[in-house]
């Protein structure tokens, strides 16, 4: 009876097909339990029914079943990982790493894991002894309607920092991210921003090969990759450049919004004499670039989405002065 939601690939047509049904719960029940069985997928082409079915659940509604987000993201080694998510972030049930093969892709299960839900508490691991599962040849989906979450990403490029930052962003993981997560409110937003994705870059230098000491670009000039070396050479030796592993750059990079994502980024990099700052004036100054790039996003995004940036703004800017207070 509603074999079509996998052979319907536009989310309009989808959507008038599942509300054109006169009794949502039972179609809420069907795809409920359609999806704890493909919850546990174990190739290619169960992930991407198990997308199909996030996505029908993330228009007719999940029910009491915790709503989650179907994610295709990469791996550190590169290869393919495969997620849901709730929306504070939580994963939930099977996280896949994949494997390139010849053939097309399987599931590397001696690198992936099990993590349940409290939906299914007395569901098994579909973990094979295989270290490698089904090849099928067939692209991996990603869900493209997301559930309402904190809008917010803030990640770290590398985890290399100076010592004296580490604090801070123990304190960033451990504190604001969780709070950005569970007080943030996205149903009242709406939903034409998925994520601003903030990424962090620090600079560091381990006494060893590693060294990047980051030095901040004038605004005014308007520095492109190509320009940063040769500005570089005007303000440095060779040799003191490579010394100290000094590499010129813009404090922020705006990579374009894309509509079908709902997503953004913004590159933030911070220079070593940031991390000689006191921690609570480090996240004071944090606070601020994190404040500058969303309203920047929210100035060059608010003619062309329906998003309540300002009660977001509003929001993203008490937890952050909550953080500031908590120092260790």
């Amino acid at each position: 009876m509603f074999s079509r939601i996998y052979e319907i690939d536009d989310l309009l047509q989808l959507r008038e097909y599942l509300m054109g049904f006169s009794d949502c719960e039972k179609v809420r029940a069907y795809l409920s339990a359609e999806f704890l069985k493909y919850s546990r997928y174990r190739n290619a082409e169960e992930w991407n029914r198990a997308v199909r079915l996030c996505e029908c659940l993330a228009i007719i509604g999940w029910g009491n079943l915790e709503p989650l987000e179907a994610i295709k993201g990469i791996y550190f080694n590169g290869n393919p990982n495969t997620f849901f998510i709730n929306r504070n972030a939580k994963v939930r049930f099977f996280d896949a790493v994949w494997s390139k093969r010849k053939e097309g892709m399987a599931i590397d299960f001696g690198a992936s894991s099990f993590l349940g839900s409290p939906d299914a508490p007395l569901m098994k691991s579909p973990i094979s002894e295989d270290v490698i599962g089904e090849i099928r040849s067939m692209k991996l989906n990603s869900q493209r309607n997301w559930i309402p979450k904190n809008p917010i990403c803030i990640t770290c490029g590398l985890a290399n920092c100076y010592a004296n930052s580490k604090p801070v962003i123990e304190s960033m993981e451990q504190e604001l991210k969780p709070a950005l997560n569970q007080r943030m409110r996205p149903e009242l937003y709406g939903n034409a921003v998925n994520r601003i994705i903030l990424n962090c870059s620090f600079s560091f230098y381990d006494n060893y090969h590693c060294k990047t000491n980051y030095i901040i670009a004038d605004e005014s000039l308007c520095l492109k990759q190509k320009d940063f070396y040769p500005a570089l050479l005007g303000m440095f030796s060779e040799k003191e450049i490579e010394d100290n592993g000094y590499y010129l750059r813009n404090r922020f990079t705006y990579v374009p919004f894309r509509a079908d994502t709902g997503m953004t980024r913004v590159g933030i990099v911070l220079e070593k004499e940031f991390s000689e700052l006191p921690h609570l004036r480090q996240k004071q100054v944090l606070s601020e670039y994190f404040l500058h790039a969303v309203n920047q996003c929210a100035k060059r995004l608010c003619k062309k989405v329906n998003y309540d940036f300002k009660l977001m703004i509003n929001d993203f800017t008490a937890i952050l002065e909550e953080w500031q207070g908590k120092v260790k």
